[in-house]
C-alpha cells in the first residue's frame, strides 16, 4: 500500500467517521462559513475551559466534500486542549490535512485548498469574535468565512 493509498484511507474515515461532528449548546463561541465553489458548508461551536483561554471542547456541522469535513475533523483532534492564541496563529500549511498532504507529495488544487482550509477559517473566525484573537490580514474585518 502506498503513502497516498494511506493518506486517502485517513480522510475516508475522517469523512465517514467525523471527530467531534455536532453542535454544542450552549457555546462560548460559534462562526459559520461556507465555499460556494464546491458546495460545503460548516459550523464550528466550541467551549472554553475555566482559564477562559484552553479549548475544551469543540464540534462542527455542516456538509460538504470529504476534504473540507476530513480537515474539519482533523482539525478539531489538533485543537481541543489548546489555548486560543495557540490556535489563531496556525498557518493554513499546518493545519492537519494540508501538511499531510505537502508531506506525501500530492499536492491540493486551488479549489481543493479552500475546502481544507475552510474548518481553519471558521475555527479563527469563532476564536476572533469570542477572544479577541487576530484574524489573518485576507480574513480581517469579516464575521462569516465565504471562500470564492
Amino acid at each position: 500500500m502506498s503513502i497516498d493509498d494511506l493518506y486517502r484511507e485517513l480522510i475516508l474515515d475522517h469523512y465517514k467517521s467525523p471527530r467531534h461532528h455536532g453542535r454544542l449548546d450552549p457555546a462560548d463561541a460559534e462562526a459559520e462559513g461556507q465555499n460556494p465553489l464546491c458546495g460545503d458548508e460548516l459550523l464550528v461551536t466550541l467551549r472554553f475551559g475555566a482559564d477562559g483561554e484552553t479549548i475544551e471542547e469543540l464540534a462542527f456541522d455542516g456538509h460538504g466534500c470529504a476534504i473540507s469535513q476530513a480537515s474539519a475533523s482533523m482539525l478539531s483532534e489538533e485543537v481541543i486542549g489548546r489555548k486560543a492564541s495557540e490556535v489563531a496563529a496556525i498557518d493554513k500549511d499546518d493545519t492537519p490535512l494540508v501538511a499531510m498532504m505537502t508531506e506525501s507529495g500530492t499536492p491540493l488544487t486551488p479549489i481543493r485548498l479552500k475546502c481544507a482550509l475552510l474548518g481553519l477559517g471558521v475555527l479563527k473566525v469563532a476564536l476572533h469574535k469570542s477572544a479577541g484573537t487576530p484574524l489573518p490580514e485576507e480574513w480581517a474585518g469579516i464575521e462569516e468565512v465565504e471562500f470564492e
